[in-house]
């Protein structure tokens, strides 16, 4: 959503909470506004970013990966979704000149595989493959859980009980950049660091819950990880 749209969200999901009229997960969680930037440290443009690609950032906090994605197409405009336990939230879309850029967390709301570094067994996926009926849908080859990305990140197939975590982002019309400003629907980063807390001390030390409060730095998926696992 473009800024002003997320401000006026947030001003209404204040109204609603304060009523007690939306639970915790309609409404957007606010982190740090954390622009997007390339390898380099250039501004990441919203009419620079490749259609079909997988790009990742890490966000909100150092070990918690991301997915960014240009459609190509216009995501749509406004999805209601539910979260594991069953609360309910709007998913508004996506940004940029096509509103077709969308960003999601990386982690599988089934078994929270990740990104890593050595590995990834989820990706985004544009075209279908051999025993899978979906095209354009996140794919985790772990119990093959598949999200449609311009739905929200809904379920369309496999064991995942709830819809990826959105990632809220703002596009500046006036320079093209994009910042990541929160997230949306069931967060799953309190488990991310229980499961992996003995990886991610090895990889990342004490830096692993470390807020992102300045850049993120965005770079493909085939840069970060070593090996992409395709079902």
């Amino acid at each position: 959503m473009e800024r002003r749209e997320f401000v006026a969200f947030c001003a209404a999901a204040a109204a609603a909470a304060a009523t007690n009229a939306f639970p915790a997960d309609a409404q957007p969680r606010r982190y740090a506004r954390s622009r997007l930037v390339d390898a380099k440290g250039a501004p990441l443009l919203g009419s620079s970013i490749p259609a079909n690609r997988n790009l990742i950032f890490h966000y909100p906090y150092a070990a918690t990966p991301c997915f960014l994605l240009n459609l190509g197409r216009p995501a749509a405009p406004a999805v209601q979704l539910k979260t594991a336990d069953e609360k309910p939230y709007e998913w508004h879309g996506g940004v940029g000149p096509a509103r077709s850029i969308v960003a999601y967390s990386a982690i599988c709301a089934h078994r929270l595989t990740y990104p890593t570094r050595e590995i990834s067994f989820i990706s985004y996926r544009a075209e279908k493959t051999t025993g899978n009926r979906f095209a354009s849908v996140i794919h985790c080859c772990s119990e093959h859980s598949q999200y449609d990305p311009a739905q929200g990140a809904r379920v369309v197939a496999g064991p995942a009980p709830q819809p990826l975590a959105a990632i809220v982002l703002e596009h500046d019309p006036a320079s093209d950049e994009l910042y990541a400003v929160g997230t949306l629907g069931g967060e799953l980063f309190n488990e991310f660091f229980d499961k992996y807390a003995f990886r991610l001390q090895m990889e990342l030390g004490a830096s692993a819950h470390a807020a992102v409060d300045r850049d993120c730095v965005v770079q493909p998926l085939e840069n970060f990880c070593r090996q992409q696992v395709k079902c």
